[in-house]
């Protein structure tokens, strides 16, 4: 099992920027993806990014590609997801998660989650 906690959520103004941490413990494994989901109140779970754990066979969700880059650092165990010119519609909270496959973007394809860590962007 992963234990995932997630921090660097918050307030922050249209156009602002957050860096969302994912730090990993626990029976963590080189050879995975994780991923970053967001819900925002009455909405489904939905694919924000995923990445490797080496770092490369990154993709994005449509609405976010060009504005967040998700990134890893193997020595703290830490994935992390650089927001950028956010929007109102960016507020959800924000979830990291492990998978096995890449492209996998259903949230039943990730096995642990964090806890969540709220963003809210106001207009």
């Amino acid at each position: 099992q992963v234990q995932l906690v997630e921090s660097g959520g918050g307030l922050v103004q249209t156009g602002g920027s957050l860096r969302l941490s994912c730090a990993a413990s626990g029976r963590t494994y080189s050879g995975g993806y994780m991923g970053w989901f967001r819900q925002a109140p009455g909405k489904e779970r939905e694919f924000v990014a995923q990445i490797h754990w080496n770092g490369g066979f990154i993709n994005y969700a449509g609405s976010v590609k060009g504005r967040f880059a998700i990134s890893t650092d193997t020595a703290k165990n830490t994935v992390y997801l650089q927001m950028s010119e956010l929007k109102p519609d960016d507020t959800a909270v924000y979830y990291c998660a492990t998978a096995q496959r890449f492209r996998a973007r259903a949230p039943a394809e990730y096995k642990d989650w964090g806890q969540g860590t709220q963003v809210t962007v106001s207009s």
